[in-house]
């Protein structure tokens, strides 16, 4: 046997925790059994742990923290990113009714488009591709994903193409279908909500911008009027549906100090349980300030308070959980017909990675391809040991930096080691 290479050890309450990345499993063990394991891989006779304390040694192999000689971890991970990225048995569509939104966010990367919406030909182009997927046999799952824009402006586009897509999906006994919506949850009413819950819009994502001074400073009605408390209402309102609710919570250095305030604003309300819904922590992309310790005070907080929380700023998985924009099996489709993978740029003609045709079939252009084909070709990304939970981050930061090294982290070894720290509270809380 020899241990793998994707093992990592750090202390915690008199305990020292094992992660290993590839299997994903973390240990607890005392420092003796620590002292055993490292004088055995110093040495280069790891067999020897067998001799002295078998049940450990074994407990090691179970745990995939010793391999067989033989094992190729680094074929294993391009193999299994394959075998998730190229899974042919969902589909996953993300629709952009239109590009204009309700606000103007001063962080936001996209290019509002007041007027824009899905033309009529569009949308019946849209339900021909849905149509495709739906008769397609080896698809056995369908989510359509809302975005823009704010989608929800116009909502009768959406009702439109979700009546359309439920009539189809119920005469095919082979495939199921959900949906959800990136929004800021201004407009959503009591229309919206049993709407989708008889069209399977089960999942929310809705973000917040600080607590009500800061929200409202930066995302208000008009001059007089701030949003936050209406957001924060709905948000409360679509939990009580058990709807999946995602609070995205923006975070840069003027909204930092009043994330407890946040916290206290959904503690006690309304008898309201919190099962279905987590506060995700997001730093805007333009913030470089160093706020980690600060962010770590918050998460803490919204936790002792019973509140799940996601740190997406210190926090990945994207082998297993990869993006979107990874499948072979997603497309995002703008309000004009213009097909793309990632969201998370703006959608521009020069971004663009595919048309959507008059038939409902999508021709994807050269940059489709090299996006599904950029994965394993940093060199320091194949000698790192958080590789089966990182990888590289996604395809987009691939395409951006071919040619190049880099490491989404920075090369900062603290910073990938409290990538595990946090994983490893979340699993110690939640499980």
């Amino acid at each position: 046997m020899k241990p793998s290479f994707y093992n990592s050890f750090f202390p915690y309450q008199n305990k020292i925790i094992g992660y290993n990345a590839l299997s994903d499993e973390f240990i607890i063990i005392e420092q003796e059994l620590h002292n055993i394991y490292i004088a055995g891989v110093n040495h280069n006779n790891i067999d020897d742990l067998n001799d002295i304390h078998e049940d450990f040694y074994n407990f090691l192999i179970e745990k995939k923290f010793l391999i067989n000689d033989d094992f190729d971890e680094l074929n294993y991970i391009k193999n299994l990113q394959n075998i998730i990225d190229n899974n042919e048995h969902s589909y996953h569509l993300i629709i952009n009714p239109t590009m204009n939104c309700n606000f103007k966010c001063w962080y936001c990367y996209e290019s509002h488009i007041k007027g824009s919406k899905l033309s009529n030909e569009t949308i019946v182009s849209i339900k021909k591709f849905i149509s495709n997927i739906i008769t397609n046999q080896s698809i056995k799952h369908l989510h359509i994903s809302w975005f823009g824009g704010e989608p929800l402006l116009y909502f009768d586009v959406i009702k439109e193409i979700l009546e359309y897509t439920n009539s189809e999906i119920q005469k095919s006994d082979e495939i199921t279908f959900d949906s959800s919506f990136t929004t800021n949850g201004l407009l959503i009413t009591d229309e919206i909500i049993d709407f989708c819950i008889d069209n399977n819009a089960i999942d929310y994502q809705i973000t917040l911008d600080g607590d009500q001074v800061r929200h409202d400073n930066v995302r208000f009605v008009s001059k007089n009027k701030g949003s936050y408390h209406k957001i924060v209402e709905n948000i409360l309102k679509i939990a009580q549906k058990d709807f999946i609710v995602n609070v995205r919570i923006n975070i840069s250095e003027d909204t930092i100090d009043g994330l407890k305030n946040i916290a206290d604003d959904f503690v006690n309300k309304n008898g309201l349980e919190y099962k279905n819904m987590v506060f995700s922590f997001q730093k805007v992309w333009q913030e470089k300030a160093e706020i980690d310790d600060k962010i770590d005070e918050a998460i803490k907080y919204f936790r002792s308070l019973g509140l799940k929380v996601n740190y997406i700023g210190g926090r990945t998985d994207t082998l297993r959980h990869s993006c979107y924009a990874d499948k072979i099996n997603q497309a995002t489709i703008n309000y004009n017909g213009e097909v793309f993978k990632c969201t998370a740029r703006d959608f521009n003609d020069n971004n663009k990675e595919g048309e959507l045709d008059n038939n409902g079939n999508i021709l994807w252009n050269e940059k489709q391809d090299a996006r599904l084909n950029s994965k394993f070709k940093n060199k320091p990304c194949l000698s790192c040991k958080i590789l089966p939970l990182c990888n590289g981050g996604c395809s987009q930061s691939a395409l951006e930096n071919i040619d190049k090294d880099y490491c989404v982290f920075g090369f900062d070894e603290n910073k990938k080691q409290d990538v595990i720290y946090q994983k490893f509270l979340e699993k110690v809380i939640y499980v």
